[in-house]
């Protein structure tokens, strides 16, 4: 348990460089306050389409207290994995949201880990990254997480890709599922058709 959270902590860092890997990074700016990629601006009443990485801010370095640990060398009874892997959960679950992103008008892809369902229409939702996660591997850090409810319940399943359209709030929420460091009242979910970044 402990090597899997340990890997999902370092998937998520690398999936976020992933998602900001292109143009050479920019400095910030009052039209780039988040530096490195920025997602083109928004036209006036369109909602900004943006990547994962911007939800993790810049300086951000989940892994820095754990760059020195070997755990090949630590089995997963030894008291001090336990005690590591309530340290990893404890980062993972308070990892910082992106305060320029509060109150701004997003749209985002991602993969929905139902919540709430109401004859056959997911009515709650999160929103993460990639596949599995929250069901097959331990959550993503909560600035990874987006906890969504839909204006309109949305015919989904769990798993499936979708975009999602809303307010981005910067309000951590725990759930059953994980804790997430986003939250959006979705104006719309709709199938997801590529163009991510």
């Amino acid at each position: 348990m402990l090597r899997h959270t340990f890997v999902t902590l370092a998937a998520a860092t690398a999936i976020a460089s992933a998602f900001a890997a292109g143009p050479a990074p920019q400095p910030t700016s009052p039209t780039n306050p988040l530096g490195g990629k920025a997602a083109p601006a928004a036209k006036a009443g369109q909602a900004r389409e943006i990547s994962w990485a911007e939800l993790v801010p810049k300086d951000w370095d989940p892994m820095k207290a754990y760059k020195d640990i070997d755990l090949s060398k630590l089995d997963d009874a030894d008291p001090k994995a336990n005690e590591l892997l309530m340290k990893m959960q404890k980062v993972s679950d308070n990892a910082p949201s992106n305060p320029a992103l509060n109150g701004v008008e997003v749209k985002i892809p991602g993969f929905i880990v139902p919540l709430e369902e109401n004859k056959g229409e997911v009515t709650e939702f999160l929103l993460v990254p990639y596949f599995g996660a929250c069901i097959h591997t331990p959550p993503p850090p909560a600035n990874q997480i987006l906890h969504v409810k839909p204006q309109q319940g949305a015919k989904f399943r769990a798993m499936d890709t979708v975009w999602v359209t809303g307010k981005l709030e910067t309000v951590r929420n725990d759930s059953m599922m994980g804790v997430s460091g986003y939250s959006m009242s979705a104006q719309s979910v709709t199938k997801y058709n590529g163009g991510a970044k």
